[in-house]
């Protein structure tokens, strides 16, 4: 905690309306027995933003105490269930992160919605769409709520997520019947084949630094977790634990990968460095899956499902986040059940 012990620092804040209408709201962190300001800030803004001036004035407190970036100032695409088990209707929905502003962004209209990826450079999500039975590819930008579709790909696509510098997706296409892994240049649309394998590969995901990519795939015999370079070349398997691995997702630090795990009828969410070592299990239940990382890499996000019943009763997905301790563990509050959650990058100020 950067040389504060425990309830070393206090917040003082105060608020007040200004002669143009605008809302003031002033804090300052004070780290109590140095009996030093350790920061101060003052925002102007109408009164409707005093969730979003809360948030940043906790990033900043977050960043002055611990030296890390903070994750307040963020929202949450997922995926809003609704409709019995074997018809279930799935549209997009967005919030922050703690679940307030919720809207919908896409319409109940019985249409097939599935993984919705944030961009880490724009307030942009690709996600799947079913229609007609033919899975495709689209944009979304949140800021102006335009839609744009990349491609259709007749047969099965899953997960499509962005580079890390946005210029492409990369996603696996059950092309021809086997699951490869693919990525679509956004500039040209251009598809560039990694995989050439007559297994399994699928839920692939960028490094931050954009040089690797960690997938699952089964060419070993079981579900495991790979890493390979950008190219697709050097493949190699970095889980070795027992029971299935899959959905891995590098964490925004570079540091680890987060996964899914199966064992004896029982779903863990876990993490592991980027060479297979130190595995650590931080959830477990009937079913967890999807994790995603806050933008700082210190706390995820993921649903669980519940079991249902022989009268097909039950089986409600909700959010939860945990941080990387396997403390703090918090369901996210949603209108509807919630599945396939994606974290954004901090919002632009």
């Amino acid at each position: 905690m950067k040389g504060l012990t425990k309830k070393t620092a206090l917040v003082q804040g105060r608020t007040s309306m200004v002669s143009d209408g605008r809302l003031k709201i002033e804090f300052r962190l004070w780290d109590v027995y140095a009996e030093q300001q350790m920061v101060g800030l003052a925002y102007f803004t109408i009164s409707e933003n005093w969730r979003r001036v809360g948030h940043i004035i906790a990033d900043s407190i977050y960043k002055r105490i611990t030296g890390e970036e903070g994750y307040f100032d963020t929202r949450i695409v997922y995926v809003a269930e609704s409709g019995p088990l074997n018809r279930r209707e799935k549209r997009l929905a967005i919030m922050d992160q703690d679940g307030e502003n919720h809207r919908f962004l896409t319409p109940a209209d019985g249409k097939l919605v599935l993984t919705p990826r944030f961009s880490p450079t724009m307030q942009e999500i690709t996600y799947l769409y079913y229609y007609g039975n033919v899975p495709r590819v689209y944009l979304f930008n949140i800021d102006n709520g335009d839609f744009e579709m990349l491609g259709e790909f007749e047969g099965m696509t899953f997960a499509p997520r962005f580079s890390p510098d946005g210029r492409k997706v990369i996603m696996s296409w059950a092309k021809n019947g086997n699951s490869e892994i693919f990525t679509m240049d956004l500039g040209t649309r251009k598809v560039k084949q990694l995989t050439r394998h007559s297994a399994i590969d699928t839920s692939p995901s960028y490094s931050p630094d954009g040089d690797q990519i960690t997938f699952n795939s089964d060419r070993g015999g079981s579900q495991q977790i790979y890493v390979m370079n950008a190219n697709g070349g050097n493949v190699r398997r970095i889980s070795h634990g027992k029971g299935r691995y899959a959905t891995p997702v590098w964490s925004p630090r570079g540091d680890l990968i987060a996964f899914t795990k199966m064992l004896k009828g029982t779903f863990y969410i876990g993490v592991m460095r980027i060479d297979g070592s130190g595995e650590r299990l931080l959830d477990k239940d009937f079913l967890v899956e999807g994790p995603t990382w806050a933008p700082n890499g210190r706390v995820l996000m993921y649903f669980r499902q519940q079991r249902s019943d022989s009268s097909g009763g039950g089986g409600g997905a909700n959010l939860y986040s945990i941080d990387l301790t396997g403390h703090n563990k918090r369901k996210v509050i949603t209108p509807l059940d919630a599945s396939d959650p994606a974290w954004s990058p901090l919002i632009p100020n």
